[in-house]
């Protein structure tokens, strides 16, 4: 699949390539000099008027940078290690849990919902009493949270990840349909009218790059979630060890 990708991207480059010159070579023989052609159009080209001779695939394209802004500020604030691990909890977890107090662990699970609270409260829910601790029925139980709470925060990470695979296919998908008006309209009315021609290649042109400019930062900012959230979880499993061998090894009156 991806060297078939590859191929239709390059055959577009091509059939790019060779339009360039033919609108070039059409607006000199229109009677404007190319010096000339070039200023005006540097004078007239707008962010508006881009975004309109891209054509209808900058409507999706709009919405997918819309969704990237959303999940990058949404992973952002959700994904601060304070918030997930509560290191500001710590000393109230280690109290509570050398008095083998199980219902007051739960109720300050309950009060601050976290990554580490949730997957904590899972476990000390299957301790029934301060005289009853299974490890491995404990641990289980947290195996379980941990596997529940990563589907839970990997998932709005996981749509940076499509945004950034599908941008550029998408703005690929808008090339070829400009590529096929240029040709269209070749054939139809051939040489005569290069401002249509050069608009047909323009929207070929912009949905490309629409689509890189969105997918680039999508895709870097999916590794650093996916990298700083994978951190996160080998800390907190660590930590909740932690709280669980104070559990263990605490001397019961």
């Amino acid at each position: 699949m991806k060297k078939s990708y590859f191929g239709v991207m390059a055959m577009v480059v091509v059939l790019v390539g060779m339009c360039i010159p033919i609108a070039t070579t059409l607006a000199q023989e229109a009677g404007a000099p190319a010096g000339e052609v070039q200023a005006e159009l540097a004078e007239s080209i707008t962010f508006g008027t881009l975004l309109k001779q891209g054509g209808w695939a900058m409507y999706p394209l709009g919405l997918f940078s819309v969704a990237m802004f959303y999940f990058i500020i949404r992973n952002a604030l959700l994904l601060r290690e304070k918030n997930m691990l509560r290191n500001d909890l710590k000393e109230q977890i280690e109290e509570l849990m050398r008095k083998r107090d199980v219902a007051g662990v739960r109720e300050l699970c309950a009060a601050n919902d976290s990554l580490i609270t949730a997957v904590l409260d899972a476990g000390m829910e299957r301790v029934s009493d301060e005289h009853d601790y299974d490890a491995q029925h404990v641990m289980d139980a947290i195996e379980e949270a941990g596997n529940e709470q990563m589907v839970t925060f990997m998932k709005p990470i996981n749509f940076l990840s499509i945004i950034g695979g599908t941008a550029p296919m998408l703005g690929l998908l808008g090339t070829v349909s400009g590529m096929i008006k240029a040709f269209t309209l070749i054939a139809q009315e051939g040489m005569g009218d290069p401002g249509k021609l050069a608009g047909a290649i323009g929207e070929a042109l912009i949905t490309t790059a629409t689509g890189l400019v969105i997918a680039i930062p999508a895709m870097i900012a999916y590794f650093i979630f996916k990298n700083n959230f994978i951190k996160s979880m080998s800390t907190m499993g660590r930590m909740v060890g932690h709280y669980l061998n104070i559990y263990r090894y605490a001397k019961v009156d």
